[in-house]
């Protein structure tokens, strides 16, 4: 497979998980987020994530989750809105 911008040409194979001819551009899956490897696990799993209990970072314009009172993501500390 030929890259559109460079040109380069890249290794394909038919992923075990989805059964697509894809681009090897990572460790997983850029279609179904399976493992290309053998003992990687799928990138993302839903089962992992508890949406209706998460806390979004109380700084406005961080994007990050609170994790034992911290965010994740800016590392700012939690305040609940009063």
């Amino acid at each position: 497979m030929l890259c559109e911008k460079c040109a380069v040409e890249f290794e394909t194979f038919i992923c075990k998980a989805c059964g697509k001819n894809i681009a090897r551009l990572g460790p997983y899956c850029y279609l179904c987020g399976g493992g290309l490897e053998e003992g990687t696990q799928p990138a993302y799993d839903e089962s992992d994530t508890d949406f209706e209990n998460r806390i979004l970072c109380s700084d406005g314009t961080c994007i990050g989750l609170v994790e034992n009172g911290v965010c994740k993501v800016c590392g700012k500390p939690y305040v609940p809105e009063t």
